[in-house]
């Protein structure tokens, strides 16, 4: 089938794109545990730069035509927000675990809609922010405040949520000026420069073994990002995205059977109506783009 119309192909690829980051998040964890996160990150970055210029150079016009931007402050801006978003998240595995973690993490495509309006000037329905609020009686569920047991960590992967869907919406406002290719440049490239700039003061000796565990972390994330892009090319991104929620259950497979955690029902109560509420919001705007 033509590109774009898969959508048997593009479900499959995203699902394979889950299980590979959830993999992904597992070793970010170990290793997180044992080193440094921002040594971690940095040298995650540097495979990851290596890989978008690679893909890059094998396009028309090369690097070159990849690094042209008419709003570099923009694009690097986006970069430095993924890159900070993937230290507190990866920091956040550390301290809450995976699926905790996940669980919270799952509102970024609400707060990308709720903050669609004041940002990008996009109107948002009341359906919408009915899901939204669904989604945050679901955050509160799993957060628990005002039980005494409610934990102030659990506010990390929120603020890392909240600055996935900042990078989200910057993304869309670059879109309109820039091709994909141009993003998918910067965002490695830049991510790079400042997690080098950051990171390379908190350097520790590794041994052999998480060496081995590093290079597959290395790998995992340039295979998760190379079948996600493929994913977007064979089906529409409308259809498939609603798919990208199984890296909850994936990972909610690899924090109880590889690290130990337990799977709480407020957890599953309030990831279930995020989910629900996140699932409803994709769909709303598949209609609003068929119209």
């Amino acid at each position: 089938m033509s590109a774009g119309n898969n959508t048997r192909a593009g479900i499959a690829l995203m699902i394979a794109t889950t299980v590979v980051f959830a993999l992904q998040d597992g070793i970010s964890r170990h290793l997180a545990g044992e080193y440094n996160v921002l040594m971690v990150v940095m040298i995650r970055y540097w495979f990851f730069a290596a890989f978008v210029m690679a893909v890059a150079s094998g396009k028309a016009g090369g690097i070159r035509a990849a690094a042209r931007t008419e709003q570099p402050v923009v694009q690097a801006l986006r970069g430095v927000l993924l890159a900070t978003e993937i230290c507190v998240m990866v920091a956040a595995f550390t301290i809450l675990g995976l699926i905790e973690s996940h669980a919270v993490f799952t509102c970024y495509p609400l707060l990308v809609a709720a903050l669609s309006g004041p940002i990008l000037g996009e109107k948002v329905g009341w359906r919408r922010w009915a899901a939204i609020g669904v989604g945050f009686a679901g955050m509160l569920i799993i957060l628990r405040p005002g039980t005494g047991v409610f934990e102030p960590a659990a506010i990390i992967p929120l603020a890392a949520a909240t600055m996935f869907a900042l990078y989200g919406l910057l993304t869309r406002y670059a879109a309109r000026r820039d091709t994909a290719a141009t993003s998918f440049f910067w965002t490695g490239t830049t991510g790079a420069v400042v997690m080098t700039a950051v990171g390379i003061w908190f350097w520790e000796p590794m041994s052999a073994r998480d060496w081995g565990w590093m290079a597959s972390l290395c790998v995992t994330g340039a295979l998760g990002h190379w079948l996600l892009i493929k994913c977007y090319e064979v089906a529409e991104a409308s259809a498939v995205q609603p798919f990208a929620y199984f890296q909850l259950v994936f990972v909610s497979i690899l924090g109880i059977t590889v690290f130990g955690e337990a799977l709480r029902s407020n957890v599953v109560i309030g990831a279930m109506l995020i989910v629900a509420a996140g699932l409803f919001t994709f769909w709303r705007e598949r209609q609003k783009a068929r119209r």
